[in-house]
């Protein structure tokens, strides 16, 4: 399922237009990118939490060249889902 798929079924399901789940789309993406460049956690009870984690600098090997090369430090985001989302992804018949 790509966007567009994804922001037709939201609309159905929801009861909405099409450019109404895209502007909530946007608007949650943008939230959420916010929320962790601040270093906050996104607890979206039933599904999951969004954070940014800290990765150290390390010496990564290129495996094309096998030259060594620097990668700084940074944030990487991360989702860890709920136990409720995966247990219903989980079940046995739709």
């Amino acid at each position: 399922m790509n966007k567009t798929e994804f922001l037709r079924a939201v609309a159905t399901e929801a009861g909405t237009t099409l450019k109404d789940a895209n502007a909530f789309y946007d608007a949650f993406v943008t939230t959420v990118c916010k929320a962790m460049k601040k270093g906050d956690k996104v607890s979206l009870i039933g599904f999951g939490t969004f954070e940014a984690k800290k990765k150290a600098a390390r010496t990564a090997t290129n495996p094309s060249t096998g030259a060594k090369v620097k990668v700084p430090a940074c944030l990487a985001p991360s989702l860890k889902f709920g136990k409720s989302f995966k247990e219903e992804v989980n079940k046995k018949g739709k």
